[in-house]
């Protein structure tokens, strides 16, 4: 169901959705299209399809019809796109690979399973649940991504399943948490504080700290009102990893990054005065994935034992 939610997101890309007659666009258009593009005649294109040369030309023809477009410049001697036309064979390229790995998946077998995440994905547990999942379940393709967006990658149809530390939108979303994670305070190795076994979060209050507002789980709600840092803000782990190398900025992030993420000239130290962080596993409520109660139970297997 996510897969088909996807294609139609393609869908929309190759057609205006303004215009009554997208609707009418089929695939045996679009197959067609790019086989004459890619074969370079209406002659060969037919050859390539199993059809008639005549079916090749009202076949591009009703496709060009119902976008009220010209597609293709055609020649005594050869066949090219328009400007127009390079745009939709590209799109149209990228639904018809969509939809051969739709029936490819369903035909075979043979289960995808993404899993999104934002930053650190599972920290020190991230190697033994990819070892664990291949040896227990071969005949899923595992693939973990790294998407920073609010929901990892959920939202946007680029996963199934999303490891968050964050609550998400419970209207569309179900979660549940299968740990939790230590606040670490990332500073320069040269920082005074970094001498220290652990910090407290009063000791942070002067100081300017570097954050991800759409999916960090730091903000400016753990310090009292009158003793709050500076914020500024990320968008990347790379970027923030080096900021704080040169001593300017620190960071307040779960303690995953600091497994997921060890970099010369960056330390951490633990925040022993600061709330754990929810490690979340979610999923869309209406359209789970066949192996997340499967994910569910291993992470938080790897969790407790930890």
């Amino acid at each position: 169901m996510r897969k088909m939610h996807r294609l139609l997101d393609l869908y929309a890309e190759v057609m205006d959705s303004e215009a009554d007659t997208a609707r009418d666009v089929e695939l045996r258009q679009l197959r067609c299209l790019v086989a004459i593009v890619e074969e370079g005649t209406f002659t060969d294109a037919a050859a390539a399809l199993g059809v008639s040369q005549a079916a090749v030309s009202r076949t591009l023809a009703s496709l060009e019809h119902a976008l009220g477009v010209r597609l293709l410049r055609r020649t005594s001697r050869e066949v090219t796109p328009t400007p127009t036309g390079s745009r939709v064979v590209s799109h149209a390229r990228r639904v018809l690979g969509e939809v051969d790995d739709l029936v490819t998946e369903a035909t075979s077998g043979h289960v995808r399973l993404r899993i999104g995440y934002a930053w650190s994905a599972l920290g020190r547990h991230t190697l033994d649940f990819q070892r664990r999942w291949g040896a227990a379940h071969p005949e899923t393709d595992l693939r973990l991504l790294r998407i920073n967006s609010p929901t990892a990658g959920l939202a946007e149809g680029a996963c199934d399943l999303s490891v968050v530390r964050r609550p998400l939108d419970e209207r569309r979303f179900d979660s549940a948490i299968v740990g939790l994670e230590r606040r670490m305070c990332a500073m320069a190795a040269d920082d005074p504080l970094a001498r220290r076994r652990s910090v407290r979060l009063a000791e942070l209050s002067g100081r300017t700290l570097l954050a991800d507002r759409r999916t960090g789980t730091t903000t400016a709600e753990l310090w009292p009102p009158d003793a709050r840092p500076t914020f500024e803000e990320s968008h990347d782990v790379d970027e923030w990893l080096t900021s704080i190398a040169t001593g300017r900025v620190m960071g307040v992030t779960p303690e995953s990054t600091a497994h997921q993420y060890r970099r010369p000239g960056v330390v951490y130290r633990p925040v022993r005065d600061a709330e754990p962080i929810a490690v979340r596993l979610a999923w869309w409520r209406d359209d789970p994935h066949p192996a997340t109660q499967t994910v569910l139970e291993l992470l938080t297997e790897l969790y407790r034992s930890a």
